[in-house]
C-alpha cells in the first residue's frame, strides 16, 4: 500500500511544514533576544574569581566602601568601590546618583565588566539601610563559603561610624 500525494495533500503538507518552520524561527529569535537581555548577578567575590563575563551587561552589588567615592567636579563622573568585605570591585559611573547613595550603604549596579577589571555602570540602585545586603550578594557569599551575617554586622558598624562623623561635622 503506497500513499500517493494528491496535489491537494501536497499543498497541505507544504503549508504545515512552512508553519512549523516559521514557528521554529520565531522561537529561536525570541530565545536569542532573551539571552542577550538577561542581567546575571555577580558579587565582588565571584567577579574576582573570574566568574563574570567581560563586556556583557551584568548586575553586581555589595556595600559602597568607605573613603572610595571620588567625584569629578567638572562632570557627573563618579568612581567608587563596591565591596562584600571579601573582595572589592571598582565602579565608574557617569550620571546622577540616587539620593540614597552613600558610603557604607548597599548598592546594586548594572553595567559591563571591562577587561581591566572595573565595571562601567549604566545604572546605580541604592538602599538606605546600612543593615541591608542585596539578597543576591548574601546568596553569593553563602555559596562562596562566607556568612552574610558577619558582613551585615560590619556594614552596621560602618553605618554607625558614618552617622557619628556626620553628626560631628554638623556641630
Amino acid at each position: 500500500m503506497t500513499l500517493s500525494l494528491t496535489p491537494k495533500r501536497k499543498q497541505r503538507l507544504f503549508v504545515i511544514l512552512g508553519l512549523v518552520a516559521l514557528a521554529a524561527i520565531a522561537v529561536g529569535l525570541t530565545l536569542y533576544a532573551l539571552r542577550s537581555n538577561i542581567n546575571l548577578f555577580f558579587s565582588p567575590v565571584q567577579i574576582a574569581a573570574g566568574d563574570a563575563p567581560l563586556e556583557r551587561q551584568i548586575r553586581a552589588g555589595g556595600m559602597v566602601k568607605e573613603g572610595t567615592v571620588a567625584r569629578d567636579p567638572e562632570s557627573l563622573d563618579v568612581a567608587f568601590v563596591v565591596t562584600d568585605y571579601v573582595d572589592d570591585l571598582e565602579v565608574r559611573y557617569s550620571g546622577i546618583l540616587p539620593d540614597l547613595f552613600r558610603e557604607g550603604q548597599g548598592v546594586v549596579v548594572v553595567g559591563e565588566l571591562q577587561p581591566q577589571g572595573w565595571l562601567r555602570a549604566d545604572q546605580v540602585l541604592a538602599r538606605h539601610d546600612e543593615n541591608y545586603m542585596p539578597p543576591e550578594v548574601a546568596q553569593a557569599l553563602e555559596e562562596a563559603g562566607y556568612a552574610p551575617e558577619d558582613y551585615q554586622a560590619k556594614a552596621a558598624e560602618v553605618g554607625k561610624r558614618m552617622e557619628a562623623e556626620q553628626q560631628g561635622a554638623t556641630q
